[in-house]
C-alpha cells in the first residue's frame, strides 16, 4: 500500500508530459535536436574537413577517411531528401549524424571524433551557419539599396515636405529621402561586411577547451572550410558567441531602420497624406470596411523589429553571467539567432518589394511641400544675403512674415510686395525668386545637401560602389 501511494504521489509530482519522472525532463530540457538540426549541412561539410586533415597528418587511415567521406555524403542526402529519422534521445544534430554514421560504415565512425570535442564541433556549425547568414544579409541589403536607387533617380526633383517632429520644416526631394535610407542600409551592410571578416576564424580543433596533443593542422581546417584562419585561443573559442551577438546587434539595428522606414510608408499612404500608394501585393482589405487598403507588410516589418530586438536582449542575458569555458546555458543561442534571422530575411525581402512596387504620388507631395511655410527659412536666408540683417533679426523678420500669412490665410509666396516691405523695408522683388518650393530645394547645393543636381551626384557616387 505503501509502495502504491508513493509511485502515485511520484507522478503526480512530475505530471502531465513528464509522467514518468526525472529523466522525462531531462531529455526535454537537454535535447537540441528540435532546432539544432538546422545545423545538419554545416555539421557535415566540418566533419569532411576534419576527417580530411586527419587523414593527411595520418592520425587515422586514407581507408577510413574514404569511408567517413562516403557515409557523410549518404546522410547529406538523406536529410535532404527529407528520410534521415532525428532522434531526441540522441540530443543534438551531432549525435543524430554520428550515429547513423556509425551504422552506415561501423567502427570506422567513430574514428571521427578523433581530436575534437562537441564544444568546438557545435562552435563550428554555428559560425559557419552564422557567417553563410551574413553573406545572404549583404546580398538582400544590396538589393534593397538598388531599389532606393532607382526611386531616388527617379525622383531626383520631385518636390515634397520635409520633417522635424514631424511637423513641416524645409521642402526636400523624394529622391533626396531616398538616399537618407540609402545611407541607413549602407551603414547596415558594411556593419554585415566588418562582422564577416571580424569572425573568419576556424573553431575546430580547439577541442574541449584546451586544445589537443594529436598533430592536427588547424590551418588546413580553416582553409578548407573557408575561414582566414583558425582560432588563436582554445578557451575563447569554446566559449565564444560575440559572432553570434555581432549578428543579432546588427540585425537589430537593421530592423530599426526597416521600422522607421515601416512607419513612413504608413503614415504617407494614409488617405491624410497621399503621398504613395502600395500595390496590391504588400496590402490587404478589410473584413467589413470596403473602401480600406491597410498597409499590412509595412505594419508587419515594424512590429518585426520587437522579435529581433528580444532575441539579441535574451542572448545577452544569456551569456553575461558566464565562466570560462563552456556551458550548457549556451545551447540556448540558436534559436534567438535562427528565429531573429528569419524575420530579418523576410523583413528585407518586404521592404525591397514595397519600394519596387510603391506609387509615388508627386501631386500629392508637391502640394503638401508649400504647407507649413516650409520656405521660410529661404526667405530668412534671402534677407541675410540680400538685405545684409543679422541672422538673428532676419529671423524675427521672417516670423512677423509668418504671422501676417497666417492672418491672411495664404502662403508666403502669396504675400504682396507691399506686405513684406511694411515687414522690412530692405525686401525687393526679388525675394519672390526664392520662396517658391522647386527654387528652394534647388538652392541647397551644399555637399549632401537635397538640390537635384546633389542628388543625382550622390546616387551616382553610390552606384559606384560594390
Amino acid at each position: 500500500m505503501a509502495d502504491g501511494t508513493d509511485q502515485k504521489s511520484s507522478n503526480q509530482m512530475w505530471g502531465g508530459r513528464f509522467a514518468s519522472g526525472p529523466s522525462a525532463i531531462m531529455e526535454e530540457i537537454n535535447a537540441s535536436i528540435g532546432f539544432d538540426k538546422k545545423l545538419y549541412a554545416q555539421d557535415i561539410r566540418g566533419s569532411m574537413a576534419h576527417a580530411a586533415m586527419l587523414a593527411e597528418k595520418g592520425i587515422i587511415s586514407q581507408e577510413d577517411k574514404d569511408k567517413i567521406t562516403h557515409g557523410l555524403n549518404t546522410i547529406l542526402s538523406e536529410i535532404e531528401a527529407g528520410t534521415f529519422e532525428f532522434s531526441r534521445k540522441l540530443e543534438d544534430i551531432h549525435m543524430n549524424i554520428e550515429a547513423r554514421l556509425a551504422t552506415l560504415i561501423g567502427t570506422a565512425a567513430g574514428r571521427l571524433h578523433t581530436a575534437r570535442s562537441r564544444n568546438d564541433q557545435v562552435a563550428l556549425d554555428f559560425r559557419l551557419w552564422v557567417k553563410e547568414e551574413l553573406q545572404k544579409t549583404e546580398g538582400m541589403l544590396t538589393a534593397l539599396i538598388a531599389a532606393f536607387l532607382d526611386r531616388a533617380e527617379e525622383n531626383a526633383d520631385t518636390v515634397m515636405p520635409g520633417f522635424t517632429h514631424l511637423q513641416t520644416a524645409q521642402p526636400v526631394t523624394f529622391g533626396h529621402h531616398c538616399m537618407a535610407y540609402v545611407e541607413m542600409f549602407g551603414r547596415d551592410r558594411a556593419r554585415v561586411r566588418h562582422a564577416i571578416e571580424h569572425m573568419d576564424e576556424s573553431p575546430i580543433g580547439a577541442a574541449a577547451l584546451a586544445g589537443t596533443g594529436y598533430p592536427i593542422d588547424r590551418h588546413m581546417t580553416a582553409k578548407a572550410l573557408g575561414f582566414r584562419e583558425p582560432t588563436r585561443n582554445s578557451i575563447d573559442t569554446v566559449s565564444d558567441r560575440d559572432f553570434a551577438l555581432e549578428f543579432l546587434s546588427i540585425a537589430s539595428i537593421c530592423a530599426t531602420h526597416l521600422s522607421r522606414l515601416a512607419e513612413e510608408i504608413v503614415i504617407w499612404s494614409t488617405p491624410q497624406f497621399g503621398f504613395i500608394r502600395l500595390s496590391d501585393a504588400f496590402s490587404t482589405g478589410s473584413s467589413i470596411m470596403p473602401q480600406k487598403k491597410n498597409p499590412d507588410a509595412a505594419e508587419l516589418v515594424r512590429a518585426k523589429t520587437g522579435r529581433i530586438n528580444g532575441s539579441l536582449i535574451a542572448l545577452l542575458t544569456v551569456m553575461k553571467g558566464l565562466p570560462l569555458a563552456y556551458s550548457k546555458d549556451m545551447q540556448e543561442d540558436k534559436e534567438q539567432v535562427f528565429d531573429a534571422a528569419e524575420s530579418l530575411e523576410l523583413a528585407i525581402a518586404a521592404m525591397t518589394g514595397m519600394i519596387r512596387d510603391l506609387e509615388v504620388r508627386k501631386d500629392r507631395m508637391r502640394a503638401a511641400a508649400g504647407s507649413g511655410y516650409s520656405t521660410a527659412t529661404d526667405l530668412a536666408d534671402w534677407l541675410v544675403r540680400e538685405a545684409g540683417l543679422p541672422f538673428r533679426d532676419a529671423h524675427h523678420v521672417t516670423g512677423n512674415a509668418v504671422a501676417l500669412a497666417e492672418k491672411k490665410g495664404c502662403d508666403l509666396a502669396d504675400l504682396s510686395l507691399e506686405d513684406l516691405q511694411a515687414i522690412h523695408p530692405g525686401i525687393t522683388k526679388g525675394v519672390f525668386d526664392v520662396l517658391s518650393v522647386e527654387a528652394s530645394v534647388a538652392s541647397r547645393t551644399s555637399f549632401g545637401g537635397t538640390a537635384p543636381s546633389e542628388v543625382k551626384k550622390q546616387i551616382a557616387w553610390w552606384r559606384g560602389r560594390n
